[in-house]
């Protein structure tokens, strides 16, 4: 599966990578819903850092991305407004 981190690149993970991703998700989902800034950043470093273990796509390959994640420095308020719809 490919991991694409917006301002960043693609990765691609294998299945149980991907399983853990998920698993993640679900976890800074809760944060934002929460509204837990602490919990929403360490969650999603380690996100991150997940996606990251997978091979590198390098630009000029071309891939359609199955996930697509913010980029890595995006912040719990720009996180509320991209998984709510809405946009300043």
């Amino acid at each position: 599966m490919i991991v694409r981190i917006l301002a960043e690149g693609q990765y691609d993970v294998d299945g149980a990578t991907l399983d853990a991703i998920h698993r993640l998700d679900d976890e800074v989902m809760q944060a934002i819903m929460n509204n837990d800034a602490g919990r929403f950043h360490a969650l999603y470093g380690k996100l991150v850092a997940l996606a990251r273990t997978g091979r590198r796509i390098e630009p000029h390959e071309f891939a359609e991305s199955d996930i697509i994640l913010p980029a890595a420095d995006t912040s719990l308020a720009e996180a509320k407004k991209l998984f709510s719809g809405t946009i300043d």
